[in-house]
């Protein structure tokens, strides 16, 4: 079964202004086929596709897709609401909080490579199971 494989490449608990926080720099390599379960962050992140197409789904809250280097000239590609799939392409970044809840998959056939910048709280795991409310 195909798998997604994260790196934590530096992290630390001293960061200023945000006590009770761990700031995580992580790459995450998803292989063709693969499949990110429904999870959320115990905290903020930001995600940046480096190659590869990620097909990412929001099924609580919603996540603003953007695109181009944030310093200097950001553009908002689109916003995925509840509900919805977008393809996320190399070069365009988003932001999660941690009330989204979403899932993602490797629907090509190149290895999907992405960079993650995570302010978790202490303790916390990368990712947390996510679950819905029943449909009622």
């Amino acid at each position: 079964e195909p798998t997604a494989v994260r790196s934590a490449f530096a992290q630390t608990d001293k960061v200023q202004g945000a006590p009770g926080r761990t700031m995580v720099l992580s790459r995450v390599v998803v292989e063709p086929g693969a499949k990110l379960a429904l999870h959320h962050h115990l905290g903020t992140q930001i995600s940046r596709i480096a190659s590869g197409t990620l097909t990412y789904t929001v099924r609580k809250g919603s996540a603003t897709v953007n695109e181009g280097d944030a310093e200097k000239d950001p553009r908002r590609v689109r916003t995925i609401a509840a509900g919805q799939t977008a393809r996320i392409e190399p070069g365009q970044w988003l932001v999660e909080q941690p009330s989204d809840i979403h899932e993602a998959a490797n629907r090509g056939t190149t290895p999907v490579v992405l960079y993650l910048g995570t302010l978790l709280v202490d303790g916390a795991p990368p990712s947390t199971a996510g679950s819905l409310p029943p449909a009622g």
